[in-house]
């Protein structure tokens, strides 16, 4: 896939938070190093595409998240929006939390009209009537526009704010664990009004998650990250089907799985955090029961290959 054909490209994008000075580690008289985030992500989404990426909490999917929408500014690499990267799309996010990122003191007919209001994209007489439309989009009905966040539902706090991010018209999408603090029933509704709507409008979206099974129900590509890099990258059924990284196999093994032939859970050892490693080396090593001695000592870097992906030395 080409630069020109993609809706956003990320070029080894990175973002480093600086320790305060006086932390230490226990023990020791040296600083603490440099938390690297996010360390030389790449890869592109197409337009219209769903793309997934995955990893465990503190992995630095959120910061990336952030990153990409403006909200943080990346330490480096470069991000590029369509051919040019000049025009920057319009982009809305929506976050894990539906209540505490609506604003409680507005009604949800002000919640709503506020893009529209901001981006000028409709004449102040027909922003009512864009309001009631959007609600029904979601399933809510317009007389809900005088209600406010409160007297909703988790699953509909969700959907309020999916009619808020419609309101600014994006031409693309990031969804951030959108469907983690609801009801399992309700993830169901909101991941087919969201498969909906994007079928409907076509915008493209990054969609943030730790939910295997969500992100193959809904991404066309996924990404897997691992300490702030991307470790594995492919068609999402061909990810599943095929992993090549040992952590892409082992975080689906650690997925809760609806097969009764095999009620075995496999937890992966050890935390994301854990230990410091040097810069090159396999980052899952120490994590990694396949480890032999050349993961120690020879960079990832030499088994890139040219979608941005670690192929493991060892494959499975």
């Amino acid at each position: 896939m080409t630069a020109s054909s993609a809706v956003l490209t990320l070029d080894e994008v990175s973002k480093t938070f600086e320790r305060k000075a006086g932390w230490r580690f226990p023990g020791s008289p040296k600083p603490r190093p440099a938390l690297r985030a996010v360390d030389g992500v790449s890869f592109t989404i197409r337009p219209g595409e769903t793309f997934g990426l995955v990893g465990e909490s503190g992995c630095g999917k959120s910061t990336l998240a952030r990153i990409v929408a403006g909200l943080m500014t990346p330490s480096g690499g470069v991000i590029r929006f369509g051919s040019g990267g000049e025009a920057k799309p319009r982009i809305q996010m929506i976050f894990q939390d539906p209540f505490s990122s609506l604003n409680a003191r507005w009604s949800v007919g002000r919640i709503i009209a506020e893009p529209i209001r901001v981006h000028g994209l409709r004449r102040p007489e027909e922003i009512r009537d864009r309001v009631g439309e959007l609600l029904t989009q979601v399933g809510l009905s317009p007389a809900d526009a005088a209600k406010y966040p409160q007297e909703f539902s988790g699953g509909q706090c969700q959907r309020i704010s999916i009619a808020r991010a419609l309101a600014g018209e994006p031409e693309f999408l990031i969804l951030d664990e959108p469907t983690s603090a609801l009801d399992v029933s309700v993830q169901a509704q909101i991941l087919t009004l969201l498969r909906d709507l994007q079928a409907r409008f076509g915008f493209a979206s990054l969609f943030i998650t730790h939910n295997l099974a969500v992100v193959r129900l809904i991404a066309q590509r996924t990404a897997v990250m691992y300490l702030g890099q991307i470790v594995e990258m492919n068609e999402t059924e061909a990810l599943f089907s095929h992993p090549r990284h040992p952590y892409t196999r082992m975080l689906i093994d650690a997925a809760p799985d609806l097969d009764l032939s095999d009620r075995e859970l496999r937890p992966i050892e050890g935390e994301v955090t854990a230990g410091v490693i040097e810069p090159g080396l396999c980052r899952f090593e120490p994590r990694c029961p396949w480890a032999r001695d050349d993961c120690r000592r020879t960079p990832c870097a030499e088994f890139r290959d040219g979608e941005g992906s670690y192929r493991c030395l060892y494959p499975l």
